[in-house]
């Protein structure tokens, strides 16, 4: 059993920012970082599984926004490094989440240099910035409001709302610092966010190629491509019904409680085999007295 739990916490590891190699969370000894262990950060971003149900879907809610696409499309090398795109992605998240502070304030300069250099131009003609605060808080807003909904369905669906609107103002300190303005700090905020911004979204023939990337993204080995399938069908199924029907990807009302029970039985799986995730990793650090 031992060498089973191994090689699966060896295969989740192969999907994350921990492949790369350049962070280490056990350094240093008793540095709490940007959040800290009471933080609603480090609670909602600590289950593997609810994380990358949720990356998926704030991915797909992100491609929406026809600005966001052309910056990504343009200077992304997502469609031939679909997997690299996700473990840096990874590795930004486990890093300003759980890193040490003098990680987490790297990682956001090296983050804040790279939006500099992420400018031009839709097919529309409209000009784009990666470092646009609009535009950083359209990428914030789906991305966590997307984690907060993974968190919610496959880990605590009790979550009173002050402990969520607690994530929200919490977590809109790395959007602030990444140039984000005006960034909503509750649940009520999020949603009025959200729908707010529905007329300016749009699924085109560049939003569907990238849905079609994602469902076909090379994993590390076969044995991970079953679970790389049912996180993406678990991604669609987490979205807002207005962005799934928007993208046209319909799930038949009988799938969705055997995609959502498949992911509950292969998060319980996780659960047992991780031992050193992020998270894990960062609470041994902050037990560790200078």
């Amino acid at each position: 059993m031992e060498s089973l739990r191994r090689q699966i916490e060896k295969q989740v590891h192969s999907l994350t920012g921990a492949s790369l190699g350049v962070l280490d969370l056990d350094q240093p000894r008793g540095d709490a970082g940007l959040f800290g262990p009471e933080s609603m950060v480090w609670k909602i971003h600590a289950d593997f599984t609810a994380m990358m149900v949720g990356g998926i879907s704030a991915l797909l809610l992100q491609m929406l926004h026809p600005l966001a696409l052309a910056g990504v499309w343009d200077h992304s090398t997502f469609r031939q490094d679909m997997l690299g795109r996700l473990r840096r992605t990874s590795l930004f998240i486990a890093g300003t989440t759980y890193g040490g502070l003098h990680d987490a304030e790297q990682l956001l300069d090296k983050v804040r240099t790279i939006h500099l250099q992420v400018v031009g131009s839709a097919p529309d003609g409209r000009p784009y910035a990666a470092s646009d605060p609009e535009l950083l808080t359209w990428v914030h807003v789906s991305e966590v409001s997307q984690f907060l909904a993974g968190y919610l369905r496959y880990v605590d669906p009790q979550l009173a709302v002050a402990e969520q609107d607690r994530y929200y103002r919490e977590v809109a300190l790395i959007a602030e610092r990444l140039g984000a303005q005006d960034v909503p700090k509750s649940c009520r905020a999020i949603s009025d966010y959200l729908e707010c911004m529905r007329p300016q979204l749009l699924c085109d023939a560049r939003t569907r190629e990238v849905v079609r990337l994602m469902y076909a993204a090379p994993m590390p080995n076969i044995l991970a491509r079953p679970f790389g399938n049912l996180m993406m069908q678990a991604g669609v199924d987490l979205l807002p019904d207005w962005a799934s029907e928007l993208l046209g990807e319909h799930q038949a009302p009988w799938r969705r409680p055997l995609i959502r029970s498949s992911v509950q039985r292969t998060a319980a799986l996780l659960r047992w085999a991780i031992r050193n995730s992020a998270a894990q990793r960062a609470q041994r650090r902050l037990a560790q007295r200078l």
